[in-house]
This record gives C-alpha cells, structure tokens and sequence, in this order.
C-alpha cells in the first residue's frame, strides 16, 4: 500500500514589475489553470547598497512597497473566476538564489527574459540566465512586449 503523501503541484513565477514579469505571471497562472498547480508569485527585494547610514523604517518600507507591487501585479493578471491558488510572497534577498530555493520541488519555474535592470540590449537578462543555469526543476522564460523592449 502506498502511504506516501501527494506531490504538491507548484508553479513558481519571478515577478519584478516589468512587462516581461507580468507576461510570466498571466502564463504562470494559465498554466496553474491548465494543470491543477498552485503559483507562488514571488517578488524579492533588496536594501539598497549605500555607504552611510539609513534609518530601520526603509527596511520595513521596502519589503512594504514590494508586497503592494506584487499585489497590483496578480490583481492585473488574473480574472476574478480564476480557480487558481495563488500565493504572493515577498522576500528580501537576491531573486536569482531566491527563485532558485523557491522552486525546490517545483514543476516549473517561470520569468520573464528581462528585469527591470542590467543592460536593455541583452536577449535575457542576469536573474533569468542564472536561474535557467541552475534550476532544480524546468524553467519556462516568457518574452514581454517586443514594442517596449526596443524603446
């Protein structure tokens, strides 16, 4: 008799408030739809590296503001009949070991092909190439508007 507990089926999906992190997110969620999985939307943000001193607040503040972006995010990528679970989790930290430690026993990991930071030249950006290098499940990479890519 096989006593072992059902597999949880999860979709993890990096979001950062660009165009190609929303296009991750409505296909993360179509295919969460399409499977039965759930989707971790996860959002990561880190303390700025400054020399000086900032007050506590700004910790807390930045962890706030990146909650409030991921909830506009999922608000702007799902319908509201949409039977699917999602998580939103917000972390700080570097999104790239973050989503990689995130998608442990994931079906998949999905990003989108570019940030809102680095080089607007590169076809895929740092966060996506490392996470396509090191993931320990497959990864999905979602191309965002070709229009504003070009910009």
């Amino acid at each position: 008799m096989d006593t072992a507990v059902p597999h949880e089926r999860r979709i993890v999906v990096g979001v950062d408030g660009s165009s190609p992190a929303e296009r991750a997110l409505r296909w993360a969620v179509g295919q969460a739809a399409a499977t039965g999985a759930a989707v971790e939307a996860v959002i990561c943000w880190r303390f700025p590296t400054v020399h000086g001193w900032a007050p506590a607040s700004v910790d807390r503040e930045l962890g706030a503001v990146a909650g409030r972006m991921l909830a506009q995010a999922v608000a702007r990528a799902t319908a509201d009949d949409d039977p699917v679970e999602i998580r939103e989790i917000v972390e700080s930290g570097h999104a790239a070991e973050i989503l990689l430690e995130r998608a442990r026993g994931a079906e998949l990991l999905v990003v989108g092909n570019r940030g809102l930071g680095g080089f607007a030249g590169t076809l895929l950006g740092s966060v996506g190439q490392h996470c396509v290098q090191h993931a320990p499940c497959p990864v999905v990479v979602v191309r965002g508007d070709q229009a504003q890519q070009r910009g």
